[in-house]
Parts: C-alpha cells; sequence; structure tokens
C-alpha cells in the first residue's frame, strides 16, 4: 500500500479540532516555504493565530470527561457494575480495552 498511513487520534478530540491541527500544519510549512522576512512575518502571525485556536482541545477533553462522568452515574444508578468499571478505567486514561482472544492462526 502506497501513502500515507492514517492518523488515528485519541477518541476524545472532535473532527473540527483535527482540521485546525491540519491548518495549522499547513501554515507552519507555509511559513517554512516563504521568501522573503515580511511574508516569513506575515505567515508567522497567521501561524501563532491558527495555533491559539488548536488549544480549544483542551475543552474537548474536558466535555469528554464530563460526559464519561455522567455516564459513570447513569451506570450506578442502573447498578451495571461492568460499564461502571469500564469507564472507571478510561477516566486516568492509560486503560485500553483488551479485543478477543484469537482461537486459532486459521
Amino acid at each position: 500500500m502506497l501513502g500515507h498511513k492514517k492518523q488515528h487520534h485519541k477518541e476524545w478530540i472532535s473532527k473540527d479540532t483535527v482540521d485546525k491541527i491540519q491548518e495549522r500544519k499547513n501554515k507552519k510549512t507555509a511559513i517554512n516555504n516563504r521568501r522573503t522576512r515580511t511574508e516569513k512575518v506575515k505567515a508567522q502571525a497567521e501561524y501563532t493565530e491558527a495555533n491559539k485556536q488548536v488549544k480549544s482541545i483542551r475543552t474537548d477533553k474536558q466535555k469528554y470527561v464530563e460526559d464519561l462522568t455522567t455516564t459513570a452515574k447513569k451506570a450506578t444508578t442502573e447498578e451495571n457494575m461492568r460499564q461502571l468499571y469500564d469507564i472507571t478505567k478510561k477516566l486516568p486514561g492509560k486503560y485500553s480495552k483488551p479485543g478477543k482472544p484469537v482461537k486459532d492462526r486459521k
């Protein structure tokens, strides 16, 4: 397969933020491609503005954590211990749910 490897972002990063990150990358390459100093300064100003917009990723993470906590509260009222366990493991950020084991190579 040719081409770039598709990058998988964390599940709490929204599509808008991913687009902003890509736009910031494009502006960074635009800075490096400019020839004169005045063009570079102008491109740098655009890049800093795009960089400020990318920092909205913090609000995405806060929203994701709040959604997890409300789901955990709902799971406790419904006494769904499996879902509650999965959520409490996700909150520290180091948990990945294991897949199903492979039975046979064939």
